[in-house]
């Protein structure tokens, strides 16, 4: 490409990486609108993801069961993904869709970061995701299409864990405490409410408190929904988001986690 011609794709985009992939005629197909019509193939869905403050960031607990209408498709899927050091997505619905997504969405922070030599803004990280959601929808028809993320990030301004969620649309709200997302989520939403008013918020508990309490809603949310992977099988992923960035634990950390809830030793 000749150097003008280069010039004239930066022009204004400098810093917007979907708009950019829109000026190049490289934005993914689910991004540029028209409705493709219903999928007649069964189409991969994640399952329960849930995400609850401690007093030094955000712990998500997700089961790694990936279905496909009646079908157990994949029952080792990672669904708590790092979008950058400090910030962590949690993907339910279309699985396809929800890792092009991520993908696109580290793509276009990075480009932020080298256009403009600075990091992105929460705002901007979470204003990105909305218009991922929002750009989805709108093109979209049918129910494969339906990302519900949830994002949590540690506030290096405000010295906090924060967490937010979506609806379908990419309509954004904050969560001062807890949030859930996929099939097994609508069986376990009491249940938050009750260990608050039984054992007190999640973000004044230590991170093995919160965790424990994680554990129990998605062992919960297993006996309660046939979709959502339980705890002993395939352990489930467990990272948190805290001033010195991400931390995930390993299979075995959460087996004895599990193990503790279960009363074993």
């Amino acid at each position: 490409m000749a150097g003008g011609s280069q010039d004239s794709l930066w022009a204004g985009y400098c810093g917007d990486f979907l708009r950019l992939l829109d000026r190049s005629g490289d934005l993914p197909a689910f991004l540029r609108g028209g409705a493709s019509g219903a999928s007649v193939a069964p189409h991969t869905e994640g399952t329960t993801v849930i995400a609850v403050k401690y007093r030094d960031g955000v712990i998500n607990v997700g089961d790694r069961r990936a279905t496909a209408e009646n079908f157990v498709l994949y029952d080792r899927a990672d669904k708590i993904l790092p979008l950058d050091d400090y910030t962590l997505i949690a993907v339910s619905g279309s699985y396809a869709r929800a890792m092009e997504a991520v993908r696109l969405l580290r793509h276009s922070f990075e480009y932020y970061r080298r256009s403009q030599l600075q990091e992105i803004s929460l705002e901007g990280k979470l204003s990105e995701v909305t218009r991922l959601l929002a750009a989805s929808a709108a093109e979209s028809s049918g129910p494969q299409a339906v990302m519900l993320p949830l994002l949590s990030a540690y506030d290096r301004q405000r010295g906090e864990g924060r967490l937010f969620f979506y609806d379908a649309l990419g309509a954004r709200f904050e969560s001062a405490e807890f949030g859930a997302a996929g099939s097994g989520s609508h069986r376990i939403r009491g249940a938050f409410d009750y260990i608050v008013k039984t054992k007190g918020p999640f973000h004044q508990m230590t991170f093995n408190q919160a965790l424990r309490e994680a554990l129990v809603l998605l062992d919960i949310a297993a006996e309660l929904d046939a979709a959502t992977g339980g705890l002993e099988k395939v352990p489930p992923t467990v990272k948190a988001v805290c001033a010195e960035g991400i931390r995930e634990l390993s299979e075995d950390e959460v087996l004895k986690h599990v193990r503790k809830l279960k009363g074993g030793s």
